[in-house]
């Protein structure tokens, strides 16, 4: 895993040669217990880097689509599970939480309820105010620059670009870690507002 903006953020990636651009995993390192966002598969060697720095005591899917490894990795760790809220009847995995809008997840990291997207209430989540982690709909094809996710895939893009609104005016985002592409490690509330106001 690599090490983020922070020392206690740590990402891994895959390359996604249908979109041409990065599928990206986050682990939170914490006190209470570490928490992985969207997990993607581990190798062996990030295996053993997630086990050195205390393993994972809670997973959180931003959206069905984000699923990924997270089935195998909670058998492995005995991770608590959590989803969102709005997707509960037809998850594919059994969560321990489900996540509304503007709920704590553990101290310092915060649940956002995204309507509009290709899955219902998708979640994107803040932690300590600062650092704004995202599943589908806010993405990063270009370096620097964050897109909403394609008009063919929303389910309701007036929904969608509230949502991003939304979030755009939270006060204090200065990194964004996108799901899909480049993360935004400085100036992220800029990016975020640059992108709102050109929906």
């Amino acid at each position: 895993m690599k090490q983020l903006h922070r020392n206690d953020l740590f990402s891994w990636s895959a390359f996604n040669e249908e979109r041409n651009l990065d599928f990206h995993s986050v682990l939170w390192v914490r006190d209470g217990g570490n928490v992985l966002i969207d997990p993607l598969p581990l190798s062996a060697h990030d295996w053993q880097h997630l086990h050195s720095l205390g393993g994972a005591a809670h997973i959180v899917v931003t959206n069905s689509d984000h699923c990924r490894a997270t089935a195998e990795i909670a058998q492995a760790t005995g991770a608590k599970l959590y989803g969102p809220a709005a997707e509960k009847q037809q998850f594919p995995l059994a969560c321990d939480i489900w996540l509304h809008d503007h709920e704590s997840i553990v101290p310092e990291l915060v649940a956002y309820q995204l309507d509009g997207s290709k899955t219902p209430g998708e979640l994107a989540l803040v932690l300590k105010s600062t650092t704004l982690i995202t599943g589908d709909l806010i993405r990063c094809h270009v370096g620097g620059e964050l897109c909403l996710l394609p008009d063919g895939k929303l389910t309701d893009r007036d929904k969608a670009v509230r949502s991003i609104k939304r979030i755009a005016s939270l006060p204090a985002i200065e990194s964004v870690l996108s799901g899909d592409g480049w993360p935004i490690f400085s100036h992220g509330k800029a990016a975020l507002q640059k992108l709102a106001s050109s929906l």
